[in-house]
């Protein structure tokens, strides 16, 4: 967050959605995200340590509004009006292809319904994706997730996309070249651009675009 003021609004909106969650005391909210003891919990709301996104994965499926947490929303939202979405950690593996069925789901995160109408987002196609190494710095970085809309796989609308290249799933910054030529951008000026020449663009599957970022919130 930008400043300790901040900091504080967060750490007392997420004590108020874990007593919204109804749960009475911190260690009932501890044992229902599967920690032994409340401390972790305790170093969380009090600022003591940061929380990972994971953390707050899995506060979010307890039943705790993390997305009132982030201050996405000035008021708690309803259960009725969020919406489940499934987070794969699988972004830069092999396999399986644009299909997620069978791949293993971390965790479920609720998000408002009209937050991902807003983005013109429809659910059903809608993954969350754990972001793998530094070649996205800058915009993504190694642990944050992302929300990607499988259903948008067009690159003349430039942006960063999820792609399986020659079985490997990548988010790069993709832009469309004269003749049908891919460029993919890493947003990290260590890593080269790559092109993807028209003869070889069987090795490559856009699998959607990737529309929101969620990183450490504390």
């Amino acid at each position: 967050m930008s400043s300790s003021v901040d900091v504080e609004k967060m750490l007392a909106r997420l004590r108020e959605a874990i007593q919204n969650a109804g749960y009475e005391t911190l260690a009932d909210a501890s044992r229902a995200i599967g920690d032994a003891t409340p401390q972790g919990l305790r170093d969380v709301v009090t600022g003591r340590k940061r929380a990972s996104v994971e953390f707050m994965m899995r506060l979010s499926a307890a039943g705790v509004d993390i997305t009132y947490v982030m201050g996405g929303n000035d008021v708690a939202i309803p259960a009725q009006e969020q919406t489940p979405i499934k987070m794969y950690d699988i972004e830069a593996a092999a396999g399986a292809g644009r299909s997620f069925e069978g791949e293993p789901v971390k965790t479920i995160l609720h998000f408002p319904s009209s937050e991902l109408a807003e983005h013109g987002l429809d659910p059903a196609q809608v993954v969350g994706i754990k972001v793998r190494g530094d070649s996205m710095d800058g915009t993504l970085a190694d642990g944050d997730w992302v929300l990607v809309d499988r259903s948008n796989r067009d690159p003349k609308q430039e942006g960063v996309f999820l792609l399986l290249v020659s079985g490997e799933r990548r988010i790069k910054r993709v832009q469309r070249l004269a003749g049908g030529a891919l460029y993919l951008i890493s947003d990290n000026e260590h890593y080269q651009p790559e092109m993807i020449k028209p003869q070889d663009m069987h090795d490559v599957e856009i699998l959607g675009r990737c529309e929101i970022r969620i990183g450490r919130v504390v």
